[in-house]
Parts: structure tokens; C-alpha cells; sequence
């Protein structure tokens, strides 16, 4: 669930968790449609038959289809400030892949706010630590430091 505050209300959300988002299931179909999007059509993600004979023992997401669900993750686990005219993606400080994710498994996501910025009036620059988890793993599947970018409106 996303938080609603004014912006003056940020620096008391550093360091801490702002939310842990619902299970989602990854299916065959999101990771073909992603290998159609991408272009990136490797048999361990397309091809349940061949992928079986590999230690996964069936097909994987692509670990950018994996860090791609950060989007869908941030609308659970963000913050939203008032007057919030948009947000953005502004990149990625460190990503790191550590457990590949089957086809049919279940991911959630977990934000902490690890620091956040006022580049210009009203533009808020955050840093967020964020790990992707999968049901009954002891490992996730990625952990990464991810920036976005708030534009609220300001009056002039």
C-alpha cells in the first residue's frame, strides 16, 4: 500500500521500509510476450521442453522481466507526495540478479526508502533499496538500489 505525505514528511522515512507488495505469479505467457518485447528468445525462458533437461528443471524469467516488475511493485510500496504531478524512472545505482525465478513462481517485492534528494523545488530525487523475493526461497530474486524521481507541483 503506498503512502500519501507531504513532502516535508520525507526525511522521516529514510532508512525504513515503506511496504511489502502482493504476491504475483510469473507465467509462461508474460515471459514469452517479454521475449517478444526484448527479443531475447533463449530456450531456458521459451522452451519448457529443453529447459527441463537443465538444472532449473523448466523455464526461467528473464532477469530483466524479473527487474521490470519493479513498476507494478513501486504502486504498492512507494511513497506519493501531495501535489504529486508525476513520477519517474532515473536509473539504477546497482542491480544484482541472485536467484533466478521459475516459470509458475510467486514474487513480491520490499522497498526501503534509503535517502532522498530535493535536486530543484519540487523535484525529489529518492534512492530506494529494494528486493525482489520469491515464495519459499531463502535467496531472492534480485536486490537492487533503484532512483526515481518525483515532480510535484509548485506554486509560483
Amino acid at each position: 500500500m503506498t503512502i500519501t505525505i507531504h513532502p516535508s514528511k520525507l526525511p522521516e522515512y529514510i532508512g525504513k521500509e515503506t511496504g511489502v507488495s502482493e504476491w504475483m505469479t510469473v507465467t509462461q505467457e508474460q515471459v514469452d510476450q517479454f521475449a517478444d518485447a526484448t527479443h531475447d528468445h533463449q530456450f531456458i525462458h521459451v522452451d519448457p521442453e529443453a529447459a527441463a533437461k537443465t538444472p532449473f528443471g523448466g523455464t526461467i524469467a528473464h532477469g530483466f522481466l524479473s527487474l521490470s516488475l519493479l513498476s507494478a511493485i513501486s504502486y504498492q510500496t512507494g511513497i506519493l507526495l501531495e501535489g504529486m504531478a508525476m513520477g519517474l524512472n532515473y536509473g539504477f545505482e546497482k542491480v544484482r540478479f541472485l536467484s533466478p525465478v521459475k516459470v509458475g513462481s510467486r514474487v513480491r517485492g520490499r522497498s526501503v526508502l534509503a535517502d532522498v534528494v530535493e535536486k530543484r523545488p519540487g523535484q525529489f530525487l529518492y534512492t530506494w533499496d529494494v528486493t525482489v523475493e520469491i515464495e519459499g526461497e531463502e535467496r531472492p530474486a534480485l536486490k537492487a538500489e533503484w532512483l526515481t524521481m518525483t515532480i510535484v507541483e509548485t506554486a509560483n
